[in-house]
């Protein structure tokens, strides 16, 4: 989709938004848009971003409830604020100012997800150090008389076919960058939790004189490495795309040896690359590429380091 916007005269960020909204109405793996990942009080909210390149404007939202197409009401914020990210119920208010319709974003097989993670006394949760143990019980949860903390080990049960979120890194003909992601988020995440996917330099960036690079995985951990502004860093720098995306993940590595991550590249030559991290049942990362030089889009895999 995003191809076909730049081919048919659209802008980069045109196709950024248009490729992002395309997962959103298909619910990429589950974890874009509506009918996926229900937080812990079961409800999908989405979070989104797209970065112009050329302007350096971010456009944002986190938490949005209600409303479909976040990607869409991310652009508007560039567009119609002097804003960078809008969240919450905030966000939705804007969102319908804008034109877009309030919806339900349940569907029956969130509803399932949430229902049957009730039944297994809601595992896994995020939650630490609180009592009742979050281990065991649903809660409610609160803070303990005395703190007794306990380092969690985060255990990742997602596989190479389970991203969570769509990341796109757009490169037009002059070398114009353009950027972008969506995400319905952690699931059974605790309400109002937001992860890198909306953040800038976190979940993407953008620089034309340089190039872009976007993120998926765990956004708790990601965001505190902000690894696609790092990305485009190193590649200003002039390390190439590839050897950019490892340098980000090993960066991380050294801190989280377990993370669950990945990052996409790409310069202002066009030339591409992405690295992830290895851990059980994610040792490859496959990501999409269309270019002139491909005659359709092209499934790309990279082994785990």
């Amino acid at each position: 989709t995003a191809w076909r916007v730049l081919q048919l005269g659209g802008s980069e960020l045109d196709a950024v938004e248009k490729g992002c909204g395309q997962c959103e109405i298909d619910q990429c793996d589950g974890s874009v848009g509506y009918g996926g990942s229900p937080d812990e009080s079961g409800e999908t909210t989405l979070d989104a971003m797209i970065m112009d390149g050329n302007t350096m404007e971010v456009g944002a939202v986190a938490d949005l409830r209600r409303v479909k197409n976040a990607i869409g009401v991310a652009r508007k914020v560039i567009e119609y604020t002097k804003h960078t990210l809008l969240v919450g119920e905030s966000a939705s208010l804007f969102a319908v100012r804008m034109g877009f319709p309030y919806e339900d974003l349940t569907t029956p097989k969130s509803l399932s997800l949430y229902s049957n993670w009730l039944n297994q006394s809601c595992q896994p949760n995020y939650w630490k150090n609180v009592v009742p143990d979050s281990s065991k019980s649903c809660g409610p949860y609160k803070r303990p008389e005395k703190v007794i903390c306990k380092e969690e080990q985060t255990i990742s049960q997602r596989s190479a076919h389970n991203h969570d979120t769509i990341g796109m890194v757009v490169i037009g003909v002059g070398g114009t960058v353009a950027s972008g992601t969506s995400t319905n988020g952690a699931v059974h995440k605790i309400s109002g939790r937001v992860g890198d996917s909306p953040i800038a330099g976190a979940g993407s960036y953008a620089d034309s004189t340089a190039g872009g690079a976007a993120a998926t995985g765990d956004g708790d951990i990601m965001m505190r490495f902000l690894p696609s502004y790092q990305a485009v860093e190193y590649m200003r720098m002039g390390t190439d795309p590839t050897a950019a995306c490892q340098k980000v993940i090993s960066r991380i590595q050294k801190y989280v040896p377990k993370f669950f991550g990945a990052v996409i590249c790409a310069n202002t030559t066009g030339s591409y690359g992405a690295a992830c991290n290895k851990i059980p049942g994610f040792t490859q990362f496959y990501f999409m590429v269309s270019s002139p030089l491909l005659s359709k889009p092209t499934k790309q895999v990279v082994e785990c380091i």
